[in-house]
């Protein structure tokens, strides 16, 4: 449903975004992870026809989104950082005025409008939105996002404004519009909120895409790439013997217990050489969490 094929821009001698290569399925909930600066908000900004690439291409369901730009966007939605609205207007307001750029008859827009104002729980909220808190702007941002009913819906740091339980509904949202069989891309780099929400991540720095795949697939991705050694916890029945091997960089061993640090995961290798002579009660590999190695990968690049 999404598509980058070698997307790259260039902005001097610098690339924003360099060779960018991805494939987000119809349902997918994908997150995109990057800190500031590591062109996360240039690829949506090409993704929504809003920049051209300076070479390759992106497609929303099959339209190249440079030459069809408008073709695209009626079937996506998109949620800024920094929504705007008009102020001396109300939220019912506001969506009937974007509404009439898709061409909704007035039927049709006052009942998504209504449908839409619920699901953000606004529904009830009639002052202008001069008296708006950030974390109402950011909902009504997300209702304006679903207006067209869009196949693709494209999110830029969406719960940056919310309180606990705009974030739960948020979460809600997401989750009913994937069973919907919605497309979303959700940019951020808050990976412990991404986590909770996405099906898969592609993580993104100094414009290069370093990791991509499933929470798992990523860490593994991350552990390669971190210069920090592997821990593996041995445990035995009996006192443990030296071991040898040369992806070994240390043990501490006392008696039958032992920190193996490593280059790469070898407990199977491990597990041969002592399987004979040694009862094993545990080896199992500890590994620093996610969140460490994702800012391992960012201050290294």
């Amino acid at each position: 449903m999404i598509t980058t094929r070698n997307l790259t821009k260039i902005y001097g001698e610098k690339a924003a975004v360099n060779n960018l290569n991805l494939e987000i399925g119809n349902g997918e909930v994908f997150g995109f992870l990057g800190p500031n600066g590591a062109g996360k908000s240039t690829t949506i900004l090409m993704l929504t026809g809003m920049i051209e690439p300076t070479s390759g291409s992106c497609l929303i369901d099959g339209i190249d989104v440079t030459k069809n730009p408008l073709k695209a966007k009626k079937i996506t939605g998109y949620l800024p950082e920094d929504v705007g609205f008009y102020e001396n207007l109300t939220a019912e307001q506001n969506l009937d005025y974007v509404a009439r750029f898709y061409g909704m008859n007035p039927e049709k827009r006052k009942k998504r409008i209504d449908f839409l104002l619920e699901l953000v729980k606004l529904e009830n909220v009639t002052q202008t939105l001069s008296g708006y808190s950030r974390g109402m702007n950011q909902r009504l941002g997300l209702a304006q996002a679903l207006l067209n009913d869009p196949k693709v819906v494209i999110l830029d740091e969406p719960t940056a404004n919310l309180d606990p339980e705009g974030v739960f509904q948020f979460r809600k949202i997401i989750h009913n519009l994937s069973d919907e069989g919605k497309t979303i891309l959700i940019c951020s780099h808050v990976l412990s909120e991404v986590k909770k929400v996405c099906k898969t991540l592609g993580i993104l720095s100094q414009g290069d895409l370093v990791a991509r795949g499933t929470v798992e697939d990523v860490e593994k991705q991350l552990i390669e790439k971190s210069q920090n050694p592997l821990k593996i916890i041995l445990e035995t029945e009996e006192p443990l013997p030296e071991i040898k091997h040369s992806e070994i960089i240390k043990i501490e061993v006392n008696n039958n217990h032992a920190i193996i640090y490593t280059k790469n995961d070898i407990r199977k290798n491990i597990f041969d050489i002592l399987k004979k002579d040694y009862k094993i009660i545990d080896i199992h590999l500890e590994s620093p969490p996610l969140e460490e190695l994702f800012l391992n990968v960012y201050r290294r690049e």
